[in-house]
């Protein structure tokens, strides 16, 4: 757990006004510093499997703000992601269209596959 100083010094950094102490900025700076922490301690102590969860628990929760933050405000998603240097896995949402013609493909392959078997069928019961 941070320090009381080191938490406000992370809260004046990335506020986003002047009273800000909860936004997820704010949040996702205070787990990443947390995390940093617990990294740490597990390096040291290595057996310590309850720190390991409640890592796990942290990294999970800044995960959670991370997409929430990114959905909302991808400016301001891509400014903590730079400031705070974290490695960011790019997921691409497919629009309607591509699910729609991935979905056309399959019913195709889908009914290839069945005249295929038909054929398959009807040539044995004739042999």
């Amino acid at each position: 757990m941070l320090d009381p100083k080191t938490k406000q010094k992370v809260i004046k950094k990335f506020q986003t006004h002047e009273n800000d102490t909860g936004s997820s900025q704010v949040q996702i700076a205070i787990l990443t510093e947390e995390v940093k922490l617990l990294t740490e301690h597990l390096k040291i102590h290595r057996k310590d499997h309850s720190s390991r969860r409640g890592l796990l628990k942290k990294i999970n929760e800044r995960k959670k703000l991370l997409k929430y933050l990114q959905r909302e405000d991808a400016k301001a998603f891509d400014d903590i992601v730079k400031k705070l240097k974290l490695k960011v896995k790019v997921v691409e949402e497919k629009s309607v269209e591509d699910i729609e013609k991935e979905l056309e493909k399959q019913m195709k392959e889908k009914e290839e596959w069945e005249k295929l078997a038909e054929s398959q069928a009807t040539h044995v019961t004739n042999e």
